[in-house]
């Protein structure tokens, strides 16, 4: 059965005769007949009967009807939505960690709709740990992420677009404020509240205690900066976290590290030679351009 089968079907369905749909259809006579009896043959059952020079559906043939308008109009719909998203109405699924939905998600996503071009593209947001958008990349639940670097995947494009400062934060009255700074041997005196360690920063941190052969006391991980501030606000200890506006959300203190600092940087990241719709073209130009100067 082939989709011309049906909207040819359909055609003498409406018509009730075979020369008038031939002609509307801009086949011949024949071929359309032949057509229809190797339908017939098909389903092995009685579409049509004849009437004079006319034909009408048999019982069978317009219960067949009402499937074959559902098919062909979900056909349509599906042809208009491909039509959409191969324009200026196509849709982004885009994906990102938690320090970017405050502010930089909502705000550059808001700007890039700004635009006329733009302004019909639909979005779909989702939150999670680098390593899940990853996966989920790969497996095309996401047309664009924004996490950490991660190595060893040579199909995925990675685009630096922010530099985060790593901070240290620590409760208000803490003896370490007294310095104006932290340095990072200082980390061992005190109870660490660290990141999971399956998380881009985790792994970030993980590294730098271990190039700075660090002895910590990392007396839990969590998944962001939202709970690790937290935990710090009711004094469960002190953190090494990026400097994002939500830490200052909390009842917290901000020093920054003495001596040589450390920068974690966010990164868009996207399939390589992978086809992608306009929207989403755009949209990875757009922050190419623009994501970078927030």
């Amino acid at each position: 059965m082939t989709l011309n089968q049906l909207l040819y079907f359909q055609k003498v369905a409406q018509c009730q005769h075979f020369r008038q749909a031939a002609a509307d259809l801009n086949i011949s006579q024949p071929s359309l007949s032949r057509s229809m009896a190797v339908l017939e043959e098909e389903l092995d059952i009685i579409l049509f009967e004849r009437s004079g020079r006319n034909v009408r559906l048999t019982k069978y043939g317009k219960i067949f009807l009402e499937h074959v308008d559902r098919i062909l109009h979900e056909t349509d719909l599906a042809a208009e939505r491909m039509r959409q998203l191969s324009g200026n109405e196509g849709h982004v699924d885009i994906a990102y960690v938690f320090p970017l939905a405050g502010r930089y998600i909502p705000h550059m996503v808001r700007k890039f709709l700004q635009k006329e071009k733009n302004s019909s593209v639909t979005f779909s947001f989702h939150q999670s740990h680098t390593g899940d958008m990853i996966n989920g990349l790969k497996a095309d639940r996401y047309d664009v992420i924004f996490g950490s670097y991660v190595e060893n995947e040579p199909d995925i494009q990675f685009v630096p677009i922010i530099n985060q400062k790593m901070v240290v934060i620590m409760p208000p009255g803490h003896p370490l404020l007294e310095q104006g700074s932290v340095s990072l041997k200082d980390l061992e005196r005190y109870p660490i509240i660290g990141y999971d360690r399956t998380s881009g920063l985790g792994k970030f941190t993980n590294r730098i205690y271990q190039t700075h052969d660090l002895s910590l006391n990392i007396i839990c991980e969590s998944p962001d900066e939202n709970a690790i501030s937290a935990l710090v606000a009711e004094d469960f200890g002190i953190a090494l976290v990026a400097d994002v506006d939500l830490i200052r959300e909390r009842n917290v203190c901000v020093l920054p590290l003495s001596g040589a600092g450390f920068t974690h940087t966010v990164y868009m990241a996207y399939k390589k030679e992978h086809y992608l719709i306009s929207a989403v073209k755009n949209f990875i130009q757009f922050i190419r351009k623009e994501g970078t100067h927030l």
